[in-house]
């Protein structure tokens, strides 16, 4: 039941796009844009990160993305098809094809249950297991793909009896029991010991290789999306808006949007002189986030930015364009394109004239 056929796994075409999605939550007093036009393609077999801030809108995209939550307006399409247009049968068949990891894993499996009724449950359900015993031998497979092995030593324990990182291997298993084209995993590794996180990403990277399952992987971390996402592409959100995406490898290496060279910055260096040429607080002019009920004018990062301009960045807000093989939202960026090899400059001394 794990196996997909050699086009599946080399195939480019896009399995999941999201096409100008936006999310708006109202309350009593305030609206609120969670996600604003974003857009982004996840292809058969790749990796998709999807990383920034707390709060910056990556949950509800992928929410979105798992057909969890409806989007205010765009389009989530699957294999060509918009999700919120497919009938029931159809709509059944997506959520079987896409599969969701969530953060916690000791919230996210039934306390009750022991992990060869959290296994076989969606195999009896679906009809993939005609019997107990071949629900039982799937589920015994499924243990040994996420390195759970021996099986028979993990089938009978409930939840509480297993490490955190057992757990949260469990719920990558119970992903992969309907045999998923692409699998959403929202801060999988955040709760992990970081010795237990590396073991977690390559046993993921290893399902990506091995069956090409596709990846909306989201993280706060710019070294994990390094480590698990280096072949495939990043997409860098603040405030509900994609600033930065493209090939991992251009946006890690050559950042070109201060917020994704304020996100490097705040990445741990166990090099004390690599540590000590990174400036305070990524270079940024205030660590206080904008609320979304009141976002600033023009860029909404314009006030924490260390090259906004006023009377540029304050006023206009800046759209999505390539630069330097990637697209970028940052008027300073853009107009200095054409250097794609130059990082951004640090911001001049007080007194200094600009020559920009």
């Amino acid at each position: 039941m794990f196996e997909h056929t050699e086009h599946d796994a080399k195939s480019s075409h896009a399995l999941m796009e999201i096409s100008d999605v936006s999310k708006i939550f109202t309350t009593k007093h305030a609206t609120l844009p969670a996600v604003d036009g974003v857009n982004l393609t996840v292809n058969a077999g790749e990796v998709l990160c999807l990383v920034g801030e707390s709060g910056c809108g990556k949950t509800t995209t992928a929410r979105m993305a798992a057909g969890l939550s409806k989007p205010t307006a765009g389009t989530i399409s699957y294999d060509g098809q918009d999700i919120w247009s497919l009938d029931k049968a159809g709509f059944g068949n997506f959520r079987t094809a896409v599969q969701y990891v969530h953060q916690d894993p000791y919230a996210s499996l039934n306390p009750i249950r022991t992990v060869e009724a959290t296994l076989t449950a969606p195999l009896r359900k679906h009809g993939l297991a005609k019997n107990g015993k071949e629900a039982w031998e799937q589920a015994t497979q499924l243990l040994r793909r996420v390195n759970l092995t021996p099986p028979e030593n993990y089938l009978s324990k409930f939840p509480h009896q297993l490490s955190g990182g057992q757990r949260q291997r469990v719920a990558v298993a119970r992903a992969l029991s309907l045999d998923p084209k692409l699998i959403i995993a929202d801060e999988s590794t955040s709760m992990l010991d970081v010795s237990i996180r590396v073991a977690m990403l390559n046993m993921l990277g290893s399902l990506r290789d091995d069956l090409g399952v596709g990846f909306l992987f989201i993280t706060h971390d710019l070294a994990i999306a390094k480590y698990f996402g280096w072949q495939g592409r990043t997409a860098v959100m603040y405030l509900g808006k994609v600033v930065e995406y493209g090939p991992t490898p251009e946006v890690i290496n050559n950042p070109q949007h201060p917020y994704t060279r304020a996100l490097l910055d705040a990445v741990p260096e166990p090099d004390p002189d690599a540590a000590a040429r990174k400036l305070e607080g990524g270079g940024l002019k205030s660590a206080e986030i904008p609320s979304l009920a009141n976002l600033p004018s023009g860029c909404s990062f314009h006030p924490r930015c260390p090259i906004a301009e006023d009377g540029l960045c304050d006023v206009k807000e800046p759209a999505l364009a390539p630069v330097a093989r990637r697209s970028v939202s940052c008027h300073v960026v853009q107009r200095e394109d054409g250097h794609p090899g130059d990082r951004i400059r640090p911001p001049e001394p007080a007194g200094a004239t600009s020559t920009s």
